[in-house]
């Protein structure tokens, strides 16, 4: 019988704090980190909000005691601080003492630092280091470095089901017998191309976002890093590990709709949820909690409601979206919610939906608006990106 995949440590910096006990702290006390722009040049500082952390890149590069000349870009700050709590948390010290890997995901990379720079560095060289940070796996290769992973290192890049990819990739690496323990999650930050390109989609609210409200009016953008820990089971044993969950399900479909809307009926994220319990070997009966995608967009969240229905149909179990806490972080994002989901079984304690109202007419669905007590084993928590990259994991109770 092959050893189950299980989680021994997380990390996590957010705009709700800037590791796990602030982090479950703020969700404990209903305290979202939704607030106007403070860290980056936009012309859009006062007509939208955003999920921001709290720290400067000056302070962040601090923390991980960086020259004041590295070419570190705010993604990969926030990455390598993330990553470095989940093996504090794990109690890793020898990264050779198993095959160890690392998978991190992005969306944004390093153009927070090429876009800033682009005119000038023509004139000026002594910005021109940020343009070996541009690239996706910049960030990735630089906390390898720092946590002396070499035997395989990955990025992942497929929108905001990025780090949910990175879970899963890691754990069926550990499944297959390719790798003993994986370092896996992700990292975005705020950007201009970012926010720019939303707004031109013209999905960003004016005001603290509503998911799953019937008056909703779009998403707060976020900027996250969080990463797991995942191990074989036997070896978490051996080593006498605190198992804090086990990653029992997870899928990816892809109903190839749009380039950045989903189907009416929500076809990518039926599949996904659907194959993610053949994974687990679970029925829908079995699911105690949904910690939805939730964006708070029109089309998102009525697209997922309705594939919910599709999937669960008259017992939908407790729902909620977190990203009205920290925004929508993108490619970090199914990481984030991932170390929430986590701490729901820890704490068998369901997150309130903030801001919620009025049910969507052609749904129904009322998400849990509260802290909430409730004995949960299995916690399925969704993540869908643009063009129709639709994935879903299942943790459940150690």
């Amino acid at each position: 019988m092959k050893s189950r995949v299980v989680v021994t440590g997380m990390g996590i910096i957010s705009s709700i704090g800037d590791n796990l006990e602030e982090n479950l702290s703020s969700l404990q006390q209903k305290k979202h980190g939704i607030s106007r722009v403070e860290h980056l040049e936009t012309k859009h500082i006062n007509s939208i909000k955003v999920g921001e952390v709290k720290r400067s890149n000056s302070q962040l590069a601090n923390q991980l005691n960086l020259l004041p000349n590295n070419n570190y870009s705010r993604t990969a700050f926030l990455a390598e601080i993330a990553a470095k709590e989940a093996c504090v948390n794990a109690s890793l010290s020898d990264m050779e003492a198993y095959r160890t890997g690392l998978i991190s995901a992005t969306s944004v990379g390093g153009m927070d630092m090429t876009e800033k720079f682009f005119y000038s560095q023509l004139e000026d060289n002594k910005n021109r280091r940020y343009i070996d940070s541009h690239p996706a796996n910049d960030a990735t290769s630089k906390v390898a470095s720092a946590l002396g992973i070499n035997t395989f290192v990955s990025t992942i890049s497929t929108a905001c089901s990025s780090s949910a990819n990175a879970i899963m990739m890691g754990a069926r690496l550990i499944k297959a017998g390719k790798l003993d323990r994986v370092i896996v999650g992700g990292a975005d930050c705020l950007s201009k191309f970012t926010i720019n390109g939303f707004k031109s989609l013209m999905i960003l609210s004016e005001s603290e976002c509503m998911p799953f409200d019937a008056n909703r009016t779009g998403l707060n953008l976020g900027e996250a890093a969080a990463f797991l820990v995942i191990e074989r089971e036997d070896i978490a044993v051996k080593e006498n590990k605190n198992i804090l969950a086990h990653v029992s399900g997870y899928a990816n479909a892809n109903d190839a709709f749009h380039q950045t809307a989903s189907s009416e009926n929500g076809e990518g994220a039926y599949l996904a949820m659907k194959d993610a319990l053949k994974v687990a070997g679970l029925k829908p009966e079995h699911i105690q909690y949904i910690n939805a995608h939730g964006t708070a967009t029109v089309n998102n969240d009525l697209s997922e409601s309705k594939a919910i229905l599709r999937i669960f149909e008259s017992q939908t179990p407790k729902l909620s979206s977190t990203k009205a806490f920290t925004g929508h972080t993108l490619a970090a994002a199914a990481a984030v919610e991932a170390v929430y989901s986590i701490f729901s079984l820890q704490h068998q304690t369901i997150w309130p939906n903030l801001n919620f109202k009025t049910r969507i007419p052609a749904t129904g669905i009322k998400p849990v608006t509260e802290v909430t007590p409730a004995k949960l084993n299995h916690v399925l928590s969704n993540s869908f990106g643009f063009g129709g990259n639709c994935s879903t994991l299942i943790f459940s109770k150690a």
